[in-house]
């Protein structure tokens, strides 16, 4: 059996990922990579040619039909997750903010979050040189744009963790891992527990798992990349709790209440 996996050039996927990358824990299936930025996968899923990804869980709310959420492998925001930011302070109404993409969870969080605004989508990774520049008058930032904005001399304008957690009180889920619906059960619980298995071993050996996933660094130092990757692989991401599946049907609710999609059936794999 092989299967296409897909997943995110980031520090954070590349760590969970390292354990099954690199052969470390025992597969019964081959791998075939695809590594592209979280919109591109979201818009792949779209086509189905993935057997298993990572997507936003916003996209998800359009792509049920075809595929299931893995219990392993979400990305949860607990304390922190995508913002906004600027030059200085501005107010939102009419501004063009920067998006990385219509179907990420953070462009939903910001339209459910914000009125009034034009959004301009690029990629994640060119939306800290345009609010630099003046192309656009904010940014939202999801990655490890997060932790380095004030680098970049940018202000933070909006936080979309706490703007979430003051309306729900629930762990922000960002990311998921899916697979395809038409794959045999018994191969979608294979992979999901060499999933759990990877996740498991690199949070078991940190530092060699970080060793590999700082060719997706970006330039982060190895601590800041460290730091990164466990904001979003842990708990939440070895075994999907029942907090966090709340905290999904809290975003479809608010989504679909906004008429902006219906709220999708969940559909988690369990070991």
């Amino acid at each position: 059996m092989a299967l296409t996996i897909a997943h995110t050039p980031d520090v954070d996927d590349a760590f969970m990922f390292y354990a099954m990358s690199s052969r470390k824990i025992t597969l019964p299936f081959e791998l075939d990579h695809v590594i592209e930025d979280i919109e591109t996968l979201n818009k792949m899923a779209f086509e189905a040619k993935l057997d298993v990804t990572a997507i936003s869980a916003h996209a998800y709310a359009y792509l049920h039909e075809k595929y299931r959420i893995l219990s392993a492998g979400a990305s949860v925001g607990d304390g922190y997750g995508p913002i906004v930011v600027a030059n200085k302070k501005i107010e939102f109404q009419g501004k063009k903010i920067a998006i990385p993409g219509k179907y990420t969870t953070a462009s939903l969080l910001l339209s459910l979050a914000v009125d009034d605004f034009e959004p301009v989508e690029m990629k994640f990774d060119e939306i800290i040189p345009a609010v630099k520049r003046g192309d656009v008058d904010a940014g939202l930032l999801i990655h490890e744009g997060q932790i380095t904005y004030e680098m970049h001399g940018l202000v933070k304008i909006l936080d979309l963790w706490e703007w979430w957690y003051d309306k729900t009180s629930l762990p922000l889920p960002l990311g998921l891992n899916v697979i395809r619906r038409d794959i045999p059960e018994e191969q979608q619980r294979a992979f999901l527990k060499a999933m759990r298995a990877s996740i498991d071993y690199a949070l078991r050996n940190t530092d060699e798992a970080i060793e590999y996933a700082m060719k997706y660094s970006r330039g982060l130092e190895k601590e800041l990349a460290k730091k990164f990757a466990l904001m979003y692989v842990n708990d939440y991401t070895y075994e999907m709790p029942e907090s966090v599946v709340r905290g999904l049907e809290a975003l479809y609710s608010m989504a679909e209440e906004r008429g902006l999609f219906k709220k999708p059936p969940l559909d988690i794999l369990y070991l």
